[in-house]
């Protein structure tokens, strides 16, 4: 708290808008001991701290890596410290995938290639290090620019600057096809009759070995120089109905799993430090997962939190679901491991009309797509989806902004997008799964396009770091519409106080900011995201 007669000193004010700013700096603002004068107005407690923050991150894809050994050395370097550097986004939180997934070149990989090889022997990494060296690959700079070299430069950038290695959170998307029941990588919807049979299970007599398969990739990824601080069992348990590398758990059969084989072998592995989290897929499933994994005391001493993506609604945050599960279970950390633009730029499919004449065209290097109302989930295929109306077009940089401002104040801990580069396609992606990502880059030209969502949460990124506290605000706009405005804030151990606000508008509207009974008088241009830095 400043003291009686000095005044917070505003640091910055970010700002990142359709304008055209990008986390570009505006005249700071002024505190007075004034009454406030706009209607709108947000109170910031800074005393009443809230959560640990873990940060703001993105995720490392065998994608992604493909796409960056296009370019050159030097440009691929000014990329990754656009990244990874404090002079850029500065992401301190990741995810990344243990074996194949949807975002890989080919697909179909396991580091354990041998059927029935249940103690391991022939365990090995070397896919992570596989060059692209195929003839068709021919627009490539540097075949040896692969998923685990794209990490280890991630973490030397960070050493380089004094900074703890990137925290990663490692998911498996599927065990190795030998374990499971249907034997195969995933069976194509055409063929499958729920995700069960979609992804398969574990066999029982593979459970311990499936165990032993995730502790062998922390060992192994340690071994070269990559230390894993995050674990979940699967990448989205209830499978994707056989699209792509997956397997199924029920919340009773990964608890057992966890219980019986993972918690006890992490526990008494070499590195029982590394934090395990469960679920991992969409947040409207969360009450479920953790009334039945962690009220079980048995496995719960095992876990340290659960892991959530965003798929199930283009709007919908889930606060109420996570403010639940907070309450009941407060001991453990939520984090977000997954979400993107789905399916970037597909029309619509036949016999699925869209009203409004939404083209294929104009995304890439067209920052006017992101900040408006073109998105689509499943390009126009949520017809399927148990509650369509959740599924209405969006706009990107909304989607985001929102989810992150929301989560965190309701007890999301860190925040963590998918794959931080793809091409100019939304790939590669060996299923076809195109999605958008912060960094696209066309691999013919190499042209770098730096999205509207990139500078969004290089915003949030530099300005929420770990071990800050989300505080307490409380937002009164009395004459907006509900989704108008959105508001959170953190603090840190300088006591600056960072306050993050997005303005969903086509209008500049006016908010008095109240802390420590001081106010600042705030304009918010239209469809922008601000933030301001105080210090207390």
């Amino acid at each position: 708290m400043p003291a009686e007669d000095n005044l917070i000193q505003c640091l910055q004010v970010l700002i990142t808008s359709e304008a055209g700013d990008k986390h570009a700096k505006h005249p700071n603002l002024t505190f007075t001991r004034a009454q406030p004068k706009s209607d709108n107005r947000l109170t910031i407690e800074p005393d009443t701290l809230r959560q640990k923050m873990q940060g703001i991150g993105t995720s490392f894809t065998q994608s992604s890596a493909f796409v960056l050994a296009h370019l050159e050395a030097e440009s691929r370097d000014e990329v990754m410290a656009a990244i990874y550097s404090n002079k850029g986004a500065n992401f301190t939180l990741a995810r990344s995938h243990i074996g194949a997934c949807d975002f890989c070149v080919e697909g179909k990989y396991s580091y354990a290639e041998v059927a029935d090889d249940t103690t391991l022997q022939h365990f090995s990494i070397a896919q992570d290090y596989a060059p692209f060296n195929r003839s068709s690959f021919a627009d490539i700079c540097d075949p040896e620019f692969t998923l685990l070299p794209m990490i280890q430069q991630a973490n030397n950038i960070k050493a380089g600057q004094g900074d703890p290695a990137i925290k990663i959170i490692a998911s498996a998307w599927t065990a190795p096809p030998w374990m499971k029941t249907i034997e195969d990588w995933y069976i194509e919807s055409s063929a499958a009759t729920s995700y069960e049979v979609g992804g398969g299970e574990l066999k029982p007599e593979y459970r311990q070995t499936y165990a032993d398969y995730l502790i062998r990739y922390l060992t192994a990824y340690a071994d070269e120089g990559v230390d894993i601080w995050g674990l979940t069992p699967v990448n989205e348990p209830h499978g994707n109905n056989g699209q792509w590398e997956s397997m199924h758990f029920s919340p009773e059969s990964q608890n057992q799993f966890i219980k019986d084989h993972l918690g006890p072998a992490l526990h008494s592995s070499a590195h029982p430090e590394v934090k395990l989290l469960i679920y991992d897929q969409n947040r409207d499933g969360l009450e479920q997962w953790t009334d039945t994994i962690l009220a079980d005391t048995e496995t719960a001493q095992y876990v340290y939190g659960t892991a959530v993506h965003w798929y199930e609604s283009t709007y919908l945050v889930y606060e109420d679901c996570l403010e639940r599960v907070h309450n009941k279970y407060p001991q453990f950390d939520i984090i977000h491991t997954e979400g993107c633009i789905d399916d970037l730029g597909k029309p619509a499919p036949e016999g699925i009309l869209d009203p409004e004449g939404f083209q294929e065209t104009g995304w890439f290097d067209c920052d006017a797509f992101w900040w408006n109302d073109n998105a689509t989930d499943w390009a126009y295929t949520a017809i399927w989806a148990p509650k369509v109306e959740d599924h209405p077009k969006y706009t990107p940089v909304h989607r985001y902004a929102r989810n992150i401002i929301v989560s965190i104040n309701h007890w999301m801990s860190g925040w963590i997008d998918w794959n931080i580069v793809l091409d100019q396609d939304g790939g590669p992606n060996h299923v076809g799964n195109f999605c958008g990502a912060p960094i696209m880059i066309d691999t013919h030209s190499k042209y770098v396009y730096y999205t509207p969502i990139y500078h969004v949460l290089s915003q949030f990124s530099r300005t929420i770091r770990p071990d800050d506290y989300a505080v307490l605000t409380r937002l009164q706009t009395p004459a907006l519409a509900q989704d108008t405005l959105h508001a959170c804030a953190t603090k840190n151990s300088k006591d600056v106080v960072s306050v993050q606000l997005l303005n969903t508008s086509k209008t500049e509207i006016t908010l008095s900011i109240e802390l420590c009974q001081q106010v600042a008088e705030l304009s918010l241009p239209a469809n922008s995201v601000v933030t301001l830095q105080l210090q207390l």
